[in-house]
């Protein structure tokens, strides 16, 4: 058995907690994200209140949700590469990195979003990104659900 092989076998139940500890932090600040979107287009461009939002947003942005983004996949790619964990002829794994694709389009269309309002260009209104807010939630009871039930 190779190095990593044993390492994967040894450490997965370590690996599959900090995948979805990650998991959760990544998508509560994108669930959180466009909340704070909806505030920023209440503000006035310039006031004090925007330039508090977009401080916010940057921070949150940087300082949790790319990182937890970034350690979800690190954490994902190790449980795919652990043997035995995935069969890859079933569908439900499809499923569920479909889902997973899915968070990855709304992580950048949330960034761009807030380079949007960082450059004080705002093209909608708040109702635009209380839909939005939704998402991240939805693709999560999906992936829940692919992962826990196997439904196929």
């Amino acid at each position: 058995m190779d190095y990593l092989t044993e390492f994967l076998r040894e450490y997965y139940l370590w690996i599959k907690s900090l995948h979805l500890i990650m998991a959760f932090a990544w998508i509560a600040g994108m669930m959180y994200l466009p909340r704070l979107y909806v505030h920023h287009c209440d503000a006035p461009t310039g006031s004090v209140q925007s330039e508090k939002f977009k401080d916010m947003e940057g921070l949150l942005l940087r300082g949790i949700i790319n990182p937890s983004m970034v350690l979800t996949l690190v954490f994902g790619i190790l449980l795919l590469l652990t043997p035995g964990v995935v069969d890859w002829s079933q569908g439900w794994i499809w499923a569920k990195l479909a889902m997973v694709l899915g968070l990855f389009a709304l992580h950048g269309l949330f960034s761009r979003w807030r380079r949007e309002f960082a450059a004080d260009k705002r093209s909608r209104p708040g109702l635009f990104y209380r839909i939005y807010n939704e998402l991240p939630f939805v693709l999560l009871i999906g992936i829940i659900i692919m992962v826990i039930v196997r439904p196929f």
